[in-house]
C-alpha cells in the first residue's frame, strides 16, 4: 500500500478516542501492554507477530516480562502514522484483551539525546560513524534497528554552557504526573513551551526535556 495513506493529526486522534490502549508519540502510535505473567506476554508477542504478517505491516515490540512496549509507524510514508497502523492497533488491542492484558501508558518514554551545536555539518558524520546509525530527512539520526535513542542536534548561534541534553517524550495524560515527580525531586521547571516541552534543570545545571505530543501539528 503506498503512503497516501497517512493519517493526519485529527485522522490520527480520532482513531485514538476509539483505541484507549494507545498513545501517539514521535510519529508512531504506542502502547505498554501488562499481561498476567511472562507466558502470557509471550503468547501475546506471537499473536501480535501473527497478526502483523497477515497484515504484511510490522510493529516494533520490546518483551520485558510481563509486559510489551509496542509502537506501530509505517517507514514506507516518512515514519508517520497510516491507516494501516491504525488499523493494526485495533487488533492488536482486541488481542491484548483476549489475553487479560491492561494498558499501561505511564510506563511509556521515548528518549532522544539533544546537541546543541552552531554547525551541524562539522560533528554528524562523527557522531554517525560511531554509533553505526542513520540519518533521516531532517538531519537527526536513528537506530536502524530501533534499539538506541535517537540523536538529534538543535542548530543554534549560541550552544549552551552543557550542550547535551535529553529528552522524554511521554503520553500528555501522563505528563503532569511526570512533572509534578521531578519538581518534588528537586527539579526547575520552565513551562514556557508547554505542554510542547517542558525544560527541567537539576540542581548541577544539567538540563532535560519532558515532551509531549500536544500542540504539534502533524502534516
Amino acid at each position: 500500500m503506498a503512503a497516501k495513506d497517512v493519517l493526519t493529526r485529527p485522522q490520527i486522534d480520532a482513531e485514538l478516542a476509539a483505541l484507549p490502549h494507545w498513545r501517539l508519540g514521535l510519529g508512531a502510535l504506542r502502547t505498554a501492554l501488562k499481561c498476567p505473567s511472562s507466558a502470557a506476554a509471550l503468547e501475546l508477542f506471537a499473536g501480535i507477530g501473527a497478526l502483523a504478517q497477515e497484515a504484511n505491516h510490522h510493529p516494533d515490540v520490546d518483551w520485558r516480562y510481563d509486559t510489551l512496549f509496542v509502537a506501530l509507524t509505517s517507514h514506507d510514508a516518512g515514519s508517520r502514522v497510516s491507516a494501516r497502523d491504525a488499523a493494526l492497533a485495533h487488533k492488536i488491542s482486541a488481542a491484548a484483551e483476549a489475553a487479560g492484558a491492561v494498558a499501561a501508558p505511564e510506563l511509556l518514554r521515548t528518549v532522544e539525546i539533544a546537541i546543541d551545536t552552531d554547525d551541524v555539518d562539522a560533528i554528524s558524520q562523527i557522531w554517525r560513524t560511531a554509533l553505526g546509525y542513520k540519518a533521516d530527512a531532517a538531519g537527526n539520526l536513528t537506530d536502524p534497528y530501533g534499539r538506541g535513542p535517537a540523536l538529534w542536534f538543535q542548530k543554534t548561534a549560541t550552544p549552551n554552557v552543557n550542550r547535551f541534553h535529553i529528552d522524554v517524550t511521554v503520553p500528555h495524560s501522563e505528563s503532569a504526573a511526570t512533572l509534578n515527580a521531578l519538581a518534588a525531586a528537586g527539579g526547575s521547571l520552565d513551562h514556557e513551551h508547554a505542554p510542547m516541552w517542558v525544560v527541567v534543570t537539576d540542581r548541577q545545571a544539567n538540563r532535560l526535556c519532558v515532551c509531549t505530543e500536544a500542540g504539534r501539528g502533524v502534516d
